[in-house]
């Protein structure tokens, strides 16, 4: 991780991190909270993410201590009732959410969510500037942030400033259906460094600020917009590989009943949510019953779907459709000792999901769109090499730009769908290894760590330009 100096010998200073979470108690092994907490103990700083709703809005950051090595500080910022409706589950999740996956179709606006996003920015963005020192980095995640850096500059923040967002970025047609679209070039050029998870997401954005008229596409690769010059890059999010690999080998296996010892499992492990193609997916394996199945082998595909953002009335419907689409399957082809999908909506430990992913004998990883997807990195971390399973992956996932040795499938074709299906499920022993080696190569190299210290790298690099408010005068 960061030492914290970069690459050309400039002191980074400490890192500020500011994600819509922030762990209030010991930081779980592996994943993002991992890799930004051990990014914070090599350079000290703080943490900023929302506290629960309910608190008072009208003081500043609450102080929740130092991290369990006192290394560095985390703080939450608090969120009324009104913002918790407006900000979060409004702005954030019914708009921003939706259009960033593709979704326009989905995007709820309603009047108020917009000026609560903005005034919860705006008091971080205050909060943030007070505690600031010159040589600080501003690390922010996620769309729930997207017009912080802006607010920063508006303040006179001459910081470098980085955004990476886990989801996917928009078309500009997609784009269209947000009311502040004119807005969105500016929010991302205040940062100095935008990263996102694919070469398609950087295109996306590059097209979206290619239409904007102040913004010009410099000859270094650089973007300048009225006096501020950025960039936009691509930085695949990897895992901790090597510690989900040993949780995966030590875990217990939940007790499953399967119709024989060595029954088939398919796996699948998702938020309930309608970008994950979960429906589509439940139909591809009523097909793959229905057309491919050999009357001998009786698969079980058991999806793990917790319950996330159950207010918002688009999950509500999507929770509805799979319970409808997998009570129709396990209707038509159930036998008394034997039913195909188990679908289980309860949170399931990490541990004892390591333990299933290294059981399974294929995954299903099928979006309809994801920033990356690391349930398919986290499946081949866990698989023994001697004998692995076949990760199946959607086209649409970020992760298939790194994973081509998956068995990748169109989610939209159920026909392909299926057969793929039937075809992972009778790959030779040999082809199974060669496939699992190559992509458990690249997991291994691109895991966490190398994603945040390559991401703190460039973004040290960045020269530092003025804030808005001192060019506009």
């Amino acid at each position: 991780m960061p030492d914290g100096s970069s690459p050309r010998g400039r002191s980074r200073g400490r890192l500020v991190v500011v994600s819509n979470r922030v762990p209030k108690g010991d930081v779980p092994a592996g994943g993002l909270i991992y890799a930004l907490d051990e990014a914070l103990r090599g350079t000290g700083g703080s943490w900023i993410g929302a506290d629960e709703p309910g608190g008072d809005t009208s003081g500043g950051l609450r102080d929740l201590g130092p991290d369990p090595t006192g290394a560095y500080q985390r703080f939450a910022f608090p969120l009324s009732h009104a913002e918790q409706e407006g900000y979060y589950l409004g702005y954030s999740n019914s708009v921003l959410w939706p259009l960033f996956h593709h979704r326009p179709d989905l995007v709820a606006v309603s009047e108020g969510d917009f000026d609560h996003y903005v005034a919860v920015n705006r008091r971080v963005a205050r909060a943030l500037r007070d505690r600031l020192e010159p040589d600080d980095m501003i690390w922010i995640h996620d769309y729930h942030f997207l017009m912080l850096a802006h607010e920063l500059r508006q303040m006179g923040v001459e910081n470098r400033i980085g955004l990476f967002l886990h989801i996917p970025f928009p078309g500009p047609t997609d784009a269209m259906a947000l009311p502040q679209v004119a807005m969105l070039p500016a929010w991302l050029a205040a940062h100095d460094l935008l990263g996102l998870q694919t070469e398609r997401d950087v295109i996306a954005a590059l097209e979206l600020l290619r239409h904007d008229p102040h913004t010009e596409l410099l000859n270094n690769g650089m973007l300048s917009r009225q006096g501020r010059t950025f960039s936009v890059r691509r930085f695949p999010i990897g895992i901790d590989a090597e510690g989900f690999a040993r949780t995966a080998e030590a875990g217990v296996l939940p007790r499953l009943t399967l119709p024989t010892r060595d029954s088939p499992l398919l796996l699948g492990v998702d938020r309930l949510d309608y970008s994950k193609g979960l429906v589509k997916r439940f139909d591809a394996f009523g097909t793959y019953l229905a057309e491919h199945r050999d009357p001998d082998v009786k698969p079980t595909y058991l999806q793990i779907a917790p319950v996330s953002r159950g207010d918002v009335v688009a999950y509500q419907d999507i929770r509805e459709d799979l319970e409808r689409t997998a009570g129709s399957i396990n209707g038509a082809h159930s036998t008394l000792d034997w039913t195909p999908i188990r679908y289980v909506r309860s949170h399931v430990d990490r541990d004892r999901l390591a333990a299933l992913y290294r059981r399974a004998d294929v995954a299903l990883v099928t979006p309809l769109a994801d920033g990356m997807n690391l349930v398919a990195k986290e499946y081949v971390a866990a698989q023994d090499p001697d004998d692995p399973g076949v990760l199946i992956l959607s086209h649409f996932a970020g992760a298939a730009e790194q994973m081509t040795e998956a068995l990748l499938v169109n989610p939209y074709d159920e026909a392909g769908f299926a057969a793929a299906i039937d075809r992972a499920l009778r790959m030779p022993a040999a082809e199974r290894r060669a496939r699992h080696a190559a992509l458990r190569e690249g997991v291994f190299r691109d895991d966490v760590g190398h994603w945040a210290e390559t991401f703190l790298d460039r973004l040290a690099e960045a020269p530092a330009s003025l804030p808005l408010r001192m060019r506009a005068g």
